[in-house]
């Protein structure tokens, strides 16, 4: 089977949420392919039982470049100071709005804390993400890309998420609307809605998840791991998919089926 050989060199890709889970395995697919990668998270250190450093260091011991910059991205302000690190490297050419939070709740039992914690981190930071991304874009002249985590819960209805589902129900919809937007800039906006990953974001599971077996949780094999939905974000970032704007991609493993 053939593989994604995507070429980043030369090129500055802002990841938030990628200190763990599948901003982690993002940021070290673009570190790969060459590109000079900023995680951007609340945390250094990695969630990841298996992950021994964190992220910009594994990329430099990859022979990459990459560097950490400590952001809540429920602050626009905090946003902001990413994209100006990003300047010291030439700008944002690529920006992934990943960071994410979940809380399983029942709808009866969410509160007013819990949805706005969830939906200042999930939506908001993805909208000003994209926002500050876009200007950082547009001033510079670049045609970059953005790319945003959605879910397939989007969609998708799931007991105990309904705040987080209307997060991503609306990160599908800002996708589209920003590329609309966005288009006569020649900047593209796409988004990943990954189904069931092992991650530590869903409480329980683990990287043992990965062998599920079929039929069971709605799955038709086996749950994901985040190594499974890098080369979606790499190809929505690439000149591969330089005809492909508003779109949000699937990789669930066959569970919406």
């Amino acid at each position: 089977m053939g593989t994604l050989d995507a070429d980043f060199s030369g090129e500055t890709v802002v990841v938030t949420g990628g200190s763990s889970g599948i901003g982690r395995a993002v940021a070290t697919g673009f570190g790969d392919a060459g590109a000079t990668v900023i995680n951007a998270d609340v945390r250094e250190a990695p969630k990841d039982t298996d992950a021994a450093i964190p992220t910009h260091e594994a990329i430099e011991e990859r022979g990459g470049t990459a560097v950490f910059v400590e952001t809540d991205v429920s602050e626009p302000s905090r946003i902001a100071s990413v994209i100006e690190a990003a300047r010291e490297f030439g700008g944002v050419d690529v920006m992934v709005n990943n960071a994410g939070v979940h809380r399983s709740l029942e709808f009866l039992d969410v509160t007013p804390e819990d949805f706005d914690a969830v939906h200042g981190v999930n939506l908001r930071g993805t909208f000003f993400g994209t926002q500050l991304a876009a200007r950082d874009m547009i001033e510079r002249g670049v045609e970059g890309t953005i790319v945003n985590t959605s879910s397939t819960t989007a969609e998708r209805a799931e007991w105990n998420h309904s705040h987080y589902a209307a997060t991503k129900g609306g990160v599908q919809m800002l996708t589209r609307s920003a590329a609309l937007e966005l288009d006569r800039h020649g900047i593209r906006v796409n988004a990943v809605a990954p189904g069931p990953i092992a991650t530590e974001i869903r409480e329980g599971w683990s990287g043992e998840a990965r062998d599920t077996v079929k039929g069971s949780d709605g799955l038709p094999s086996r749950a994901g791991v985040p190594e499974d939905l890098r080369d979606a974000y790499l190809y929505l970032a690439s000149e591969g998919a330089s005809y492909v704007t508003g779109e949000t991609v699937w990789v669930d493993g066959g569970a919406s089926l």
